[in-house]
């Protein structure tokens, strides 16, 4: 009988011990302790193309027509606020058209819990105040942008050539483990 309780508590013991390291390693609840700040600068402007200047045409040939001018630089499309959601989050972003016309997803001085499996998305979901919108952002369009690089600092994320960005009109740092945004900005 004694044998038998104490293989009984040893199996238990083991199941128990099993059941932690399942939930530690799923959960990663020493993320939240552990911060990583990235400072991107925003990418730069690129070369633009030359046009050929007067001297280098033809005698008698009719001047050549200039392309349009692009801007100098990184142009801001649309932009907002962070507000928290499941976790506290603050900082900004930005959607910004780079001079080459691709555009790129901008987080700045974001403060953020760190988190396993945190992505950046861009989304057509409304962006809500409290328990409300932390599910919303999975429900619709979305397009992830990457894995949340840091969750304190300044960093961009590509956005993907032919991306329709007419209904995607908020971003959203979304757990995909836990399918939680973690907070979220509506872009105006």
């Amino acid at each position: 009988m004694r044998v038998v309780r104490k293989r009984w508590w040893t199996g238990v013991a083991v199941l128990v011990l099993a059941v932690v390291g399942a939930g530690l390693v799923w959960f990663k609840p020493w993320a939240l302790w552990v911060d990583e700040t990235v400072n991107e600068a925003l990418p730069s402007a690129s070369a633009t193309p030359s046009s050929p200047s007067p001297s280098s045409r033809n005698p008698g040939e009719a001047p050549a027509t200039v392309p349009p001018a692009t801007p100098a630089g990184p142009t801001t499309e649309a932009q907002g606020t962070f507000i928290s959601h499941e976790h506290t989050t603050t900082g900004t972003v930005k959607l910004v058209r780079l001079p080459d016309g691709s555009r790129v997803v901008r987080l700045e001085n974001l403060d953020t819990s760190s988190g396993p499996d945190l992505r950046v998305w861009l989304t057509d979901a409304p962006v809500k105040e409290g328990r409300a919108g932390w599910h919303v952002f999975d429900d619709g369009t979305y397009v992830s942008l990457g894995k949340l690089k840091g969750n304190k600092g300044d960093q961009n994320y590509a956005v993907p050539a032919g991306v329709d960005l007419a209904d995607l009109t908020s971003v959203s740092i979304w757990c995909d483990r836990f399918d939680v945004s973690f907070g979220a900005a509506r872009l105006a």
